[in-house]
């Protein structure tokens, strides 16, 4: 890189002496840069005459294109200031979709705050994409919370906890019982979260109970299963700060309960942006939420000692 450097120095000076000192270099140290660049390229690009040093055939026919890479470089390192010093810089942040909007919208807000330079861009993907994107190296750090246990290659901070709780319409007869017991859900109509990454050890665990609930609508949007409970289709299963509307009434799931926690992963080993630095930063002093919800002694499970209860 500083041999066209040079050569675009000397090409506007053709003068090795103002050259050199323009690149704050040596005469010597610029010749032989130069000598380098010419043997590279296979031919000479100056004709060097006494008092009239002046640009080739190779040398006029290269100059526009080392004028590119010279300005290309420059701006690369440009840009590499900008991002150390986060005036200029990315960071691709995913989120699990079952995971409450405002949550990570009000962290967002803070972060963006102190680092207005950095640009963010949210990957909203159910777990095992997540997984899979942050492994291949297409986001940078991923808030996470899964039934089973993250793959040791992610570092994985643990930043809130919730319990899982029932969601019902105004109306309906289990709004007088608080909390609901699971066995109060049998025969039930359920609207189903087709994203929800609990639903399989929640149904074994309900199963072995003797619970049977009775799906009546499945979608993977979290407005529209909302949206049929509050019309009166039936109950749902949320996590408990996934609840966005108002309308909805929400009870605390007993005998037994589920909760989950929910992580901040990274790949480890891997060097990380300064943005992706101070994201870790801003969420280690976020105030994320402490559970709504008192949990019921003993009878809180937590999914993953749900999981291995069932097999």
């Amino acid at each position: 890189m500083q041999q066209v450097r040079y050569f675009v120095a000397l090409a506007g000076t053709l003068n090795f002496t103002r050259a050199a000192e323009q690149c704050n270099v040596s005469q010597p140290a610029l010749t032989r840069a130069i000598q380098q660049l010419e043997h590279e390229l296979g031919g000479p690009l100056f004709h060097r005459e006494r008092g009239n040093t002046h640009l080739s055939e190779l040398g006029r026919m290269m100059l526009p294109y080392l004028k590119t890479v010279e300005e290309s470089c420059r701006a690369a390192r440009d840009q590499a200031k900008a991002v150390k010093k986060l005036e200029q810089a990315t960071l691709t942040i995913g989120t699990m979709c079952t995971i409450g909007p405002q949550l990570v919208s009000d962290l967002l807000v803070r972060f963006q705050a102190q680092h207005p330079g950095v640009e963010v861009r949210i990957i909203d993907t159910g777990a095992p994409q997540m997984i899979e994107l942050l492994e291949k190296g297409d986001l940078e750090v991923a808030i996470v919370g899964v039934p089973d246990e993250l793959p040791p290659t992610l570092h994985q901070l643990p930043i809130f906890e919730e319990r899982f709780v029932i969601v019902l319409p105004p109306n309906h007869r289990l709004v007088a019982h608080n909390p609901v017991r699971a066995a109060e859900l049998d025969k039930e109509p359920y609207v189903s979260r087709s994203n929800c990454e609990v639903f399989e050890p929640v149904r074994k665990e309900l199963f072995a109970r003797n619970i049977y609930l009775q799906q009546v609508f499945s979608s993977p949007r979290d407005d529209w299963v909302q949206g049929m409970i509050k019309a009166g289709l039936g109950l749902g299963f949320f996590p408990e700060f996934s609840v966005t509307d108002p309308d909805l009434v929400v009870r605390p799931l007993v005998e037994p309960s589920f909760t989950r926690t929910i992580y901040l992963t990274t790949v480890r080993g891997r060097p990380y942006s300064p943005a992706v630095g101070a994201f870790v930063q801003e969420a280690r002093r976020y105030p994320w939420p402490a559970s709504r919800m008192a949990a019921a002694g003993a009878d809180a499970i937590s999914l993953q000692q749900q999981i291995m209860a069932v097999g």
